[in-house]
């Protein structure tokens, strides 16, 4: 099942459900992406008015990666739900004996690696989304200022989100370096990229006050 092509509301019904896909990193990386669409549309507000003539090269080369990157989130909502199926599988691996077991905690070692890469994909994208919203937010139309901090906080919520696909299948990894070294990771992206983010919704809306 391709879940960006479900309309809004189907979407929404098979997130409820019991269903094992999709789950928090499917949903963050599409809040991801409608924060990003938001972004895009200040752009979009902004390109071809006479006030923002000294800025609009900058924005549309800023619509251009926003393009891009609604695109990728888009692609990682399907890309987390395929990896979460080998996931689901291996838990159900048979650890009866030494031999099953060793064969079950092999396969888990592959399969929560590529279950924490997806989710840090995720937050690498939300980092590069906060970097655009932050100029649009800058640059673009104050009469569109409200739907950049919108934005802001939609990224950073995603990028949080995300974050927590990562630390569930890292503690789950009996590599303890490989754990650490993803967890530093996704630590470092939310120390920075969280902060970008949270002053961006803050200076939107001490402007709106």
């Amino acid at each position: 099942m391709s879940f960006t092509r479900l309309s809004c509301e189907e979407f929404v019904e098979v997130l409820a459900s019991k269903a094992p896909v999709p789950g928090g990193g499917g949903a963050s990386a599409l809040v991801g992406a409608i924060g990003m669409a938001l972004g895009n549309m200040v752009g979009s507000l902004t390109v071809g008015k006479k006030k923002y003539a000294d800025v609009e090269e900058d924005i549309i080369a800023l619509k251009q990666k926003a393009d891009k990157l609604q695109e990728e989130l888009l692609e990682l909502v399907q890309k987390d739900a395929e990896c979460f199926e080998p996931l689901s599988k291996a838990y159900g691996m048979p650890k009866s004996t030494p031999e099953e077991l060793e064969q079950r905690d092999a396969v888990m070692e592959a399969v929560l690696k590529e279950a924490s890469d997806v989710p840090l994909a995720i937050m690498e994208k939300c980092c590069e989304a906060i970097e655009v919203i932050e100029e649009f937010a800058q640059k673009g139309s104050v009469l569109a200022i409200s739907d950049a901090g919108v934005a802001a906080s939609f990224a950073g919520a995603a990028l949080r989100g995300a974050s927590l696909n990562v630390y569930i299948n890292t503690k789950s990894m009996k590599n303890r370096e490989l754990a650490e070294a993803y967890n530093a990771k996704a630590d470092n992206m939310i120390s920075e990229y969280g902060g970008r983010a949270d002053k961006v919704l803050a200076e939107v809306m001490a402007g709106l006050k």
